[in-house]
């Protein structure tokens, strides 16, 4: 019988780890098919973390979390977690994709979330040929090459300039006029050169042959098409959480959930159900920065820890 089962090795499981180890938990184990580091490792750029002044890349701001967390004891099992459930004696069944399970006396769910597929035409049929959602995993192979990026958030707009110094030109496109981005990031695009900005425009469709991309077909405000002669685009419009490990045989699921899929937990992280708790990207009104997600983990351990000790 575990202690404590993580789901989830991003900002928030590795913190939730870190905390519950070093505050006394034994058996803590973290579920996370990959390596550790969660949607971050695929940032080109952080500058935004309190305490660390040096600008780089998520992979080299998250390798540390985890060599710190299993300093004190936390496991990692490399293995998805198909479902989360509840057993009559109040302890947790965590389902594995290989058919067996782990027993826990409490669970906290660090599932995040994943990149938002726009919806225009192609976008299917090219992604991963030419489609991408990651600038970091795939700005390389186009070197040189003029590309696209869809987005009026923080992330376009950083990938935007991480391409910048990769591509010969970005087309960036955003259905408004202004940018929800940090006016400093806004500021940046705008004095690039590389970056021209296509305003008050949606992407129509993506079309291309067994190759991959050739071009990228733009509507205007007017509702005229601008074709842009690209072999890729990157799209940065918005996250979906990853709720479906709490789903339940009969179609359920094993919390309260919002409207939009997140779930709804108190300042301490805990859902209504008593023992499973919940960080980061997946909760209710989360912020989607890696600071929020590491104070979520350790709130969670440290709710985790309150919950286990009253139960004896």
């Amino acid at each position: 019988m575990l202690d404590l089962a993580i789901i989830g090795g991003g900002p928030a499981g590795l913190s939730a780890g870190l905390y519950a180890t070093r505050g006394g938990l034994k058996e803590v184990v973290m579920f996370e098919k990959g390596m550790p580091g969660g949607q971050i490792t695929s940032s080109s750029e952080i500058e935004n973390y309190p305490g660390v002044a040096t600008v780089m890349d998520g992979i080299s701001f998250m390798t540390p979390w985890s060599e710190q967390c299993m300093r004190f004891g936390l496991k990692h099992e490399m293995i998805t977690v198909t479902k989360v459930s509840k057993n009559e004696d109040k302890t947790f069944t965590i389902s594995l994709e290989d058919g067996s399970s782990k027993q826990a006396k409490a669970v906290i769910v660090c599932t995040g979330s994943r990149p938002k597929r726009a919806g225009f035409k192609g976008e299917n049929e090219f992604f991963g040929k030419g489609v991408s959602t990651c600038a970091t995993c795939d700005g390389f192979f186009y070197k040189n090459k003029e590309v696209a990026v869809l987005g009026g958030g923080d992330s376009a707009l950083e990938e935007a300039l991480y391409l910048a110094n990769i591509c010969s030109k970005i087309y960036l496109i955003h259905r408004r006029d202004s940018f929800r981005a940090a006016p400093s990031t806004v500021e940046k695009v705008k004095q690039n050169e590389k970056i021209e900005l296509v305003t008050n425009a949606v992407v129509d469709e993506v079309y291309g042959d067994a190759s991959g991309v050739l071009g990228v077909k733009v509507k205007l405000q007017d509702n005229s098409i601008r074709d842009l002669a690209v072999p890729g685009i990157f799209t940065f419009v918005g996250l979906d959480v990853q709720n479906e490990i709490l789903k339940q045989d009969d179609g359920s699921f094993l919390c309260e959930l919002s409207e939009t899929g997140q779930v709804v937990v108190d300042l301490k992280m805990r859902t209504n159900v008593e023992g499973l708790f919940v960080a980061g990207d997946l909760r209710i009104d989360a912020p989607k920065q890696v600071i929020s997600a590491a104070a979520d983990g350790a709130v969670a351990a440290l709710s985790t820890i309150s919950y286990i000790e009253s139960l004896h």
